[in-house]
């Protein structure tokens, strides 16, 4: 096999990555077999260099090559630019006309964006690459073709076939073998290697002097996303060589001619993605918040109830107080009504406690009219939830009660009813 470092020289490949240098490794081996490859990665990568390296070093090196996007030809025509036609196959059909399937018959097809090719055109190059048989358009004569199929795609094909977009048969069969590159986010120690390279090969090309980086200028370089990954960072190597008018590059020059390169990319919701937010998930959200606070609450309970009824004895009572369930006592586990303490210090298991942090010790036959007072805290504060939530259901939809009661998931009688009983109408 040959040197890895030759082929990064031949091919202008400058990477210091382990991930690109396994997909280069992995490119090498696969190149003198005929098993199809199905590059992975996003727009800008380098997918396209990788397809030469496999033709290159594959037995059909001397045959042709040919680089197809799928997404740049119609859905009407590609067929035709595939597979080729007869004359009188359709309008405008004055002469028959060869495919790249038969034009590059020994040589290597690479067919990049493969996630954009129609359902149909799929069904014939499933077969293709199971027998090497193919139709020209508005012909009945079975042609045969030895084309070796290399594909790439910057989408989740797993994703395409879930909707329905994707032959899953033809995923199968191109995955043969998986190469995946990675973005150049991935790989910021290759960024300030790749500019050099660009600046110094633009700087060769018009004869300029070669620019220059300060610090400042080459962290920023280094920790931008590039969601342009390499063909990004070569224009913006290109605009800085012709634009910048001192050899040296500092922060704010690059800043004045590449202003994008100071945007923050977060992730964010929009509004108009917040207001679709349906109403259900809302409800059953707080729902969610109000057991967990209700099992919050029973939890505390009963760790007092162990502690009084194990008789144990706590080193520090401080945190177990500072957590104690409003209206609870520590020694009891009972609900208590809070009150003044009668003296300046209490004991408690044993310790005495300052006045901030004593118990109020109470009669426990008030538990039981005080965990009512309770649970009637928790109702109101759900009613007023509801009321809030057919509130907005209402705005949503502008006072129109079907949709706010579809919306809400409830009868449009249910709906009325809570309005007399919240005032709503």
């Amino acid at each position: 096999m040959r040197d890895t470092q030759s082929i990064k020289q031949r091919f202008g490949i400058i990477t210091q990555s382990a991930q690109l240098e396994q997909a280069l490794e992995t490119a090498m081996r696969v190149a003198p077999t005929d098993l199809t490859v199905l590059i992975t990665g996003e727009s800008g990568v380098g997918k396209e260099v990788f397809s030469k390296v496999i033709h290159s070093l594959s037995p059909r090196k001397h045959n042709p090559f040919i680089a197809i996007n799928c997404g740049a030809i119609p859905e009407g025509t590609i067929n035709s630019e595939l597979f080729g036609h007869e004359k009188g196959a359709f309008t405008g059909a004055t002469g028959e006309r060869k495919g790249y399937f038969e034009t590059v018959n020994g040589g290597t097809i690479f067919l990049d964006e493969i996630g954009e090719m129609p359902l149909d055109t799929q069904a014939f190059l499933l077969r293709i690459l199971e027998s090497g048989e193919f139709l020209r358009v508005g012909s009945s004569q079975v042609q045969k073709t030895d084309v070796r199929v290399v594909a790439a795609t910057n989408v989740d094909l797993r994703d395409r076939i879930d909707k329905g977009k994707f032959r899953d048969d033809l995923y199968y069969r191109l995955n043969t073998v998986p190469l995946r590159i990675p973005p150049l986010r991935e790989r910021r120690d290759d960024i300030y290697m790749l500019f050099r390279k660009f600046s110094s090969d633009i700087a060769e090309k018009y004869r300029s002097p070669v620019i220059q980086l300060s610090d400042e200028a080459r962290q920023l370089l280094e920790q931008y996303a590039w969601p342009g990954n390499v063909r990004e960072l070569k224009n913006a190597a290109e605009q800085l060589a012709v634009l910048a008018d001192q050899k040296l590059v500092t922060l704010p020059l690059l800043q004045q001619l590449l202003p994008h390169l100071f945007e923050r990319r977060l992730p964010a919701l929009s509004r108009q993605e917040q207001d679709q937010v349906p109403f259900q998930e809302r409800e059953i959200l707080y729902k969610l918040l109000f057991d967990m606070k209700n099992d919050l609450t029973d939890l505390k309970k009963l760790v007092f109830e162990l502690i009084h009824t194990n008789d144990l004895r706590i080193s520090d009572t401080r945190p177990y107080i500072a957590l104690q369930t409003p209206g609870t006592n520590l020694e009891t586990g009972h609900s208590v009504k809070s009150g003044p303490p009668s003296v300046s210090h209490h004991s408690f298991m044993g310790q005495e406690v300052s006045p901030s942090l004593q118990p109020v010790i109470v009669d426990p036959a008030d538990r039981e009219e005080d965990e009512e007072m309770e649970v009637l805290e928790d109702n109101l504060r759900i009613e007023g939830m509801e009321k809030e939530l057919i509130r907005r259901a209402l705005q949503k939809h502008r006072g129109r009660r079907k949709d706010a009661a579809e919306e809400l998931g409830i009868s449009e009688r249910t709906l009325y009813r809570k309005l007399k009983q919240y005032d709503l109408v």
